[in-house]
């Protein structure tokens, strides 16, 4: 497939996907979030890819919302298809991927923005970023997760605020709630995203996608996520990664995974 919205690198083991509409401010449109879709799908089937960091193109925008004029006219009906395949397509697609997914939130992360940003599994953000979901200001809700995802992320009450109210909170703020990992300067945050996927890429890459479905599983309604995890934890015992990390361990060596 031929990007037009996106661009695609794979360095050291990791596929770096940055949305390339810096002119839109990097707003998701029905292109994009395919181009997406095909981008991980692509990347979970490549041995060589261990993680994968998400941006946005420039200084301004991680991805300041959805392209409003493609849905503007929409009946319910289609407004219902169009948040049910966005998020089978992307948003899920990249919360159950396999492979740890960060993001390097540069700049605004505004309604589809910041969802997609939750969708992933760890969030740093530049000193200028803003987030919020202003959807409401449209008389319409989050519709990429964005109503579930904030709320396990920040707790119902500042959910319900930041959603009711519109208001966007800076990247301080967003640290403090627990909205993203980390905060640093634009300039470092895709070294400071490096570091933290260097750490990862010392550790088992099939324990990782282990843990990742069991802690995925604690928020899925009617889903034990406690069984979930015993039925991971013993999958681990059959894989070569668990004899090489206890093999390392007892002849007092660090792993080779």
């Amino acid at each position: 497939m031929t990007y037009e919205n996106i661009l695609t690198e794979k360095k050291n083991g990791t596929q770096y996907i940055t949305i390339n509409r810096a002119s839109k401010l990097n707003a998701l449109n029905k292109q994009t979030l395919e181009e997406l879709n095909h981008a991980f799908t692509a990347s979970f089937a490549d041995a060589e890819v261990r993680t994968i960091l998400l941006t946005g193109d420039g200084e301004k925008a991680f991805v300041a919302g959805a392209d409003i004029a493609e849905f503007a006219n929409f009946s319910i009906e289609e407004g219902k298809r169009l948040s049910a395949v966005g998020h089978d397509s992307v948003f899920n697609l990249i919360e159950n991927s396999p492979k740890p997914v960060i993001a390097a939130v540069n700049g605004f992360a505004l309604g589809g923005g910041l969802e997609l940003a939750m969708s992933c599994h760890i969030r740093v953000a530049s000193e200028n970023a803003k987030m919020g979901l202003p959807e409401v200001g449209l008389g319409v809700i989050p519709g990429y997760g964005g109503t579930q995802r904030l709320a396990q992320l920040v707790g119902k009450g500042r959910a319900l605020e930041m959603i009711m109210t519109a208001d966007m909170v800076n990247a301080q703020e967003a640290h403090r709630i627990g909205l993203v990992n980390h905060v640093t300067t634009l300039e470092n945050l895709i070294t400071k995203c490096e570091e933290i996927i260097a750490k990862i890429h010392t550790k088992s890459t099939t324990a990782i996608s282990h843990a990742i479905r069991s802690v995925n599983a604690g928020f899925v309604d009617g889903v034990n996520g406690y069984e979930v995890e015993i039925e991971e934890f013993g999958k681990c015992f059959g894989t070569a990664d668990f004899k090489e990390g206890t093999t390392a361990f007892v002849e007092k060596r660090k792993a080779n995974f």
